[in-house]
């Protein structure tokens, strides 16, 4: 057998080998192993080993810890190891391990580059997104619009996925606590016990300096997107010596996070991404957008809409497929998970045009087979980082169920879309997990390098005006703004950006001023069966022209949690 091939600068801990006894069952089954180890060889999906091989244990010069193969991406090698954390980052005393609650394990995954020196964190959003698998998604798409100077390293966060403990959702487990969530708190806090109130966004950035003490690296490499801007503004508020590149992309305001009990400008731009659907449908020829061919105006194709959608709101549709497949179709489903849904990713647009053209001629199956599906949902709640966050309870929200719709129905009338954070701010009210920082961000933030601050002029969830606070945030920092809608830049295509992101990354180059990026991708395309776009743009230099590629291959697939608020 062939010596497995290392990965530069790395050093191989061989274990014992364990040899399997074989019976003696004949030819066909050897064949047939033969046959899978082939198969799983073609496709990669796991490591290149064999039964009676143990992996190998990977240490690097100047990392103090140790990683093992997990897989690859398009032959890029992944590997994986994690780290242990304390439970409060912030004790003045370090941990007794005989008399204190044992801290968190945090996995790491990481996708390398055949010459990177550096590691770079992506925060991928949330609360409550694996970094797992979101690397496992869109590692090669990141690649190769970052090109090969980093490798790209991602953590599953405390409290989440392969994080233990893991912060199960009282929520997803009862619907009467969904339904009123007067046992949500004291649910959640019988649950995770004494870990409860130490699953915050500040522990997690505390957590990001453990995570780059384990691998050698003085300074922190950042691209954050949504939440993981959140996360991204608390290091470098708490860390600035140390925030060397960060980037933070689809911006959410910290100081309205922190210190406000509602997110009052989170909606700012969402209905103008929805009449930025029906504005670029118009534009579009009817085989794009099938809704073209009911209008003649984008004013008088929402109007049709919304009245198709307020008559569902009042009488709800059955469906009938076969006798395993039918139910009702209700203006929520189609409101929130089909209609909101597409607004943070301007690629499920067509699909969303097609079934709302066919649910307004009559036909609800379209949409019932796309909308009417549970929510699926990991056993983590990705509420309970902004709860442990923010400011909860009676402290800061008026008690019992009256008082407080009084004080919330007029944020739920300045906005067709606030209705869906009705839950949240019941579990504002009721929380009681008590908070254990004192954490205000604030303005002026110098760090070891400015920010580069990414945004659509659009987006549905993270509106350009936080991106904006930011810039005021932190001193000398510089927003590229993309000029179009979507939820982060990489919502659309637009090489532009990237090599602004580029070029922030390898040299810290930032623009001389405010910046803005034209899109290279149609708001209204279908991609084929394997999530691929047809090239939209076409450029004389063969890199731009992979970065367009990619970009359009991440925009298509791009996954995202649309929880609480993005």
């Amino acid at each position: 057998m062939m010596e497995e091939k290392l990965l530069p600068g790395a050093v191989a801990i061989k274990r014992q080998r364990r040899y399997p006894r074989l019976q003696n069952w004949g030819l066909p089954l050897i064949w047939t192993l033969f046959a899978l180890l082939v198969l799983c060889n073609h496709y990669n999906l796991h490591p290149r080993s064999y039964p009676w091989d143990s992996p190998k244990t990977l240490k690097y010069s100047g990392e103090h810890i140790t990683w093992e193969p997990c897989g690859d991406l398009y032959s890029r090698p992944l590997e994986c190891s994690s780290i242990e954390v304390p439970i409060d980052q912030f004790a003045a005393e370090k941990p007794n391990p005989e008399t204190d609650l044992k801290g968190f394990t945090i996995p790491l995954i990481r996708l390398r580059s055949a010459n990177a020196t550096q590691n770079l964190l992506l925060g991928p959003g949330g609360p409550g997104v694996s970094g797992f698998e979101f690397l496992y998604r869109r590692g090669e798409q990141l690649k190769t619009i970052l090109g090969e100077s980093f490798h790209l390293l991602i953590l599953d966060p405390r409290g989440v996925n392969k994080s233990h403990i893991r912060a199960r959702d009282a929520v997803a487990d009862s619907p009467e606590i969904y339904a009123w969530v007067q046992n949500f708190a004291k649910a959640c806090t019988e649950t995770m016990g004494d870990y409860a109130p130490y699953i915050n966004t500040l522990q997690t950035a505390a957590d990001m300096n453990s995570i780059l003490d384990a691998v050698g690296q003085a300074d922190m490499i950042y691209w954050g997107f949504s939440y993981g801007t959140l996360l991204g503004q608390t290091y470098a508020g708490l860390f600035p010596e140390r925030s060397k590149r960060v980037v933070i992309d689809g911006v959410l305001n910290q100081f309205e996070w922190y210190e406000g009990v509602g997110l009052a400008e989170d909606l700012t731009d969402t209905e103008n991404v929805f009449d930025g659907f029906f504005d670029e449908c118009m534009k579009a020829d009817a085989g794009s957008c099938a809704l073209a061919s009911l209008a003649t105006s984008k004013e008088e194709l929402r109007e049709k809409v919304l009245s198709s959608l307020d008559q569902l709101r009042h009488q709800p549709l059955d469906v009938y497929i076969n006798n395993t497949v039918y139910g009702i179709l209700t203006y929520e489903e189609v409101w929130y998970n089909g209609v909101f849904t597409a607004l943070y990713k301007p690629p499920l647009w067509s699909s969303l045009a097609q079934n709302l053209y066919s649910l307004l001629q009559g036909n609800a199956t379209p949409a019932f087979l796309a909308y009417n599906t549970a929510v699926e949902r990991t056993d983590e709640s990705p509420s309970f980082v902004e709860l442990n966050d923010g400011r909860t309870g009676p402290l800061h929200w008026p008690q019992g169920k009256d008082p407080l719709l009084a004080q919330i129905i007029p944020w739920l009338n300045q906005s067709l879309f606030r209705p869906a954070f009705l839950p949240i701010y019941y579990q504002k009210q009721q929380w009681a997990v008590p908070r254990t920082h004192t954490y205000v961000p604030r303005r002026g933030v110098e760090t070891a390098h400015p920010l580069l601050i990414l945004s659509t002029t659009y987006d549905p969830i993270c509106p350009l005006v936080s991106a904006r606070a930011a810039n005021e945030a932190f001193a000398g920092s510089r927003i590229v703004e993309v000029e179009g809608y979507g939820h982060c830049s990489i919502a659309v295509g637009s090489v532009c950006v990237a090599k602004h992101l580029r070029a922030f990354l390898n040299e810290g180059t930032l623009p001389d001023a405010y910046t803005r990026c034209k899109v290279d991708s149609a708001y209204f395309g279908n991609p084929d069966e394997h999530g691929r776009m047809a090239a939209q743009a076409y450029f004389e230099d063969t890199e731009d022209q992979k970065i367009h590629l990619a970009q359009l291959e991440l925009m298509a697939g791009w996954e995202f949690s649309r929880s609480t608020v993005w």
